[in-house]
């Protein structure tokens, strides 16, 4: 990679206008990774600094055996030529890479998307679309991500069967809403999910994270523990067993889920109350 070259596209310079990093988890090859650049476009300079392999549930992991080369590409979409960067090692690592060592500056955004599959309820943490998402609000950067709902079988997969239109549409209109727009200081994160069946008109709710799982852990079918097996996933699609103001309840409803989070993971509690609790005497079997 020649170090003196612009990231951008061919572009001279990215004064006056605003800097976007755009990451996913599906690896640097995936169809919603280029629907997501196209939107985005229009609303400024675009690099694409994205895993080099599939990365799928890597949530925000920094492992130490990631060898973090970085591979320029030229990618060919829709007849348009872009320089894009391939990252030997997590969504995490990738944004790291893109601000530390291929931005001008501190990017104005962080988009992570567009995923295969829907990132809702309880076990965001361990999606590597939010924990791209995550390493860019650590950096003070506004971020998105964004999650298209599909068939489990395509999550992992980079099918050109999938629609990305509507996604890419709400893709660029958040984004759009967070370059122009300053978010109250315990938003760090605006996590959109978007129903299989939408289209630009389909509504859209602001919502809570549900606690309850989503996807749901199931027992791998061997006969010996030293057998080769995997932990599959079970969907769940009952809408009672969700919170009815939830990410969850308003994809099940066929509404575009927009879900604030936040850095501060502390429990909503009152502090000097809940320390009270702990010194509490307590007998000691």
């Amino acid at each position: 990679m020649d170090d003196q070259k612009t990231p951008f596209q061919g572009e001279p310079s990215a004064k006056g206008k605003f800097i976007i990093l755009l990451t996913n988890d599906d690896g640097i090859r995936s169809p919603g990774l280029w629907a997501a650049a196209q939107a985005l476009e229009p609303l400024g300079v675009v690099t694409v600094v994205a895993p080099r392999l599939q990365c799928t549930a890597a949530g925000r992991s920094n492992p130490a055996n990631s060898e973090g080369r970085i591979y320029e590409e030229t990618n060919a979409v829709r007849g348009r030529n872009w320089i894009a960067y391939a990252v030997d090692g997590t969504p995490a690592q990738a944004v790291q890479h893109g601000i530390l060592e291929l931005m001008p500056r501190l990017p104005d955004l962080v988009v992570s998307g567009i995923n295969y599959g829907e990132n809702v309820g309880s076990s965001v943490t361990s999606s590597g679309t939010i924990g791209a998402a995550l390493e860019g609000a650590c950096f003070g950067i506004p971020s998105l991500a964004v999650s298209l709902q599909t068939d489990v079988r395509d999550h992992r997969s980079h099918s050109a069967e999938i629609d990305f239109a509507a996604a890419a549409y709400f893709t660029r209109h958040f984004a759009q809403l967070l370059l122009q727009v300053k978010c109250p200081p315990d938003v760090d994160i605006l996590k959109v999910d978007v129903p299989e069946d939408a289209a630009p008109q389909t509504a859209w709710q602001v919502t809570r994270l549900s606690r309850q799982r989503y996807y749901v852990p199931q027992k791998p079918g061997r006969d010996h523990l030293n057998d080769k097996a995997s932990i599959d996933f079970e969907r769940l699609s009952e809408r009672h067993l969700f919170e009815p103001d939830s990410d969850v309840c308003a994809l099940l409803d066929h509404i575009v889920a927009v879900t604030p989070l936040s850095l501060d993971m502390t429990s909503r509690v009152g502090l000097s109350e809940f320390a009270e609790l702990l010194r509490q005497d307590v007998k000691v079997s």
